[in-house]
């Protein structure tokens, strides 16, 4: 019975550590996207056909 609740300690532990990896990367990857967003906002204007 031990076993099964240090197995189950540590597998959330690990699920908490992946889920706030996952979590800054997510975040990151929107600012990334927001700030390429503006940049292609911005510089339309300088494109002529």
């Amino acid at each position: 019975m031990e076993k099964a609740y240090r197995t189950m300690r540590s597998t959330g532990a690990g699920n908490i550590a992946l889920g706030i990896i996952v979590m800054v990367t997510g975040i990151a990857a929107g600012i990334l996207a927001i700030i390429n967003g503006a940049r292609l906002l911005r510089d339309k204007k300088k494109i002529t056909f």
